[in-house]
């Protein structure tokens, strides 16, 4: 489709024998929200991390903002550059401090000076209710605390596409609505974001698009009031009423 930030054109990706993901095809609009969905193993996380060539395809392409970067000839340096990832597990260096961690990316990849990478560092703290932890290390933190952290970490590169993997899966309960109005600022600024939850009433609410995985096969995708109300699939209804049932919604 034109004018797609991201285009995912016929991916496939094995593991050992087995196929993990069966020729997804997904395109992506600036300023959307995409939400994936499905059970454990569908392939969620591993479309994610062949989006940020944490892992090859074995057959297809993907293209951000029309180029393909999974072109073996891609500098894989420079397409990371333009993509912020978060995962479950906050992967903060637990010796640098909440402003070292932050800071570290803009200075040493993309050649921000000291002073500017500060400086939009405390932006970004003040504007997630974090500004007086710039000087904590991460094990003074809590959970949801250092999930914002790793969350501002990626946004301090200026990205052209988030990537949010399970974000809350790793939290209690009650630190997890922080987390999600953090992700529910980003959509409201118009960042482009790509998540995968288990949070349906959030997806619900957040997502323009949402796109159920199941046993690597992207079966069904739509707008949430016609995925989570009226599925065509019976594997998507059967684990809508597996959620529900499970109290996720």
């Amino acid at each position: 489709m034109s004018g797609s930030l991201l285009s995912i054109d016929g991916v496939w990706k094995e593991f050992h024998g087995h196929q993990v993901l069966r020729g997804i095809e997904l395109e992506v609009q600036p300023h959307e929200v995409v939400s994936l969905i499905g059970a454990s193993g569908s392939g969620k996380s591993t479309l994610l991390r062949c989006v940020n060539l944490l892992e090859t395809v074995d057959d297809g392409r993907i293209l951000l903002d029309g180029d393909e970067i999974t072109d073996p000839r891609a500098n894989v340096d420079d397409v990371r550059k333009k993509l912020g990832i978060v995962f479950q597990s906050f992967n903060l260096f637990p010796h640098m401090s909440v402003l070292e961690n932050i800071t570290l990316a803009p200075r040493q990849v993309h050649k921000v000076t000291k002073a500017e990478a500060e400086q939009s560092a405390h932006e970004l703290l003040t504007r997630f209710g974090l500004e007086g932890k710039a000087k904590a290390f991460p094990d003074q933190l809590s959970g949801g605390q250092q999930q914002r952290v790793a969350i501002i970490r990626a946004l301090a590169t200026q990205p052209r596409l988030m990537l949010l993997d399970e974000v809350t899966s790793a939290l209690d309960p009650e630190l997890v609505r922080e987390v999600l109005e953090i992700i529910r600022e980003l959509k409201q600024s118009g960042m482009t974001m790509i998540l995968t939850t288990h949070e349906m009433s959030f997806c619900r609410d957040i997502s323009d698009t949402v796109c159920f995985l199941d046993g690597g096969v992207l079966l069904e995708k739509g707008p949430p009031e016609k995925i989570f109300t009226d599925p065509e699939h019976g594997r998507t209804r059967d684990f809508l009423r597996t959620v529900l049932e499970a109290g996720r919604f």
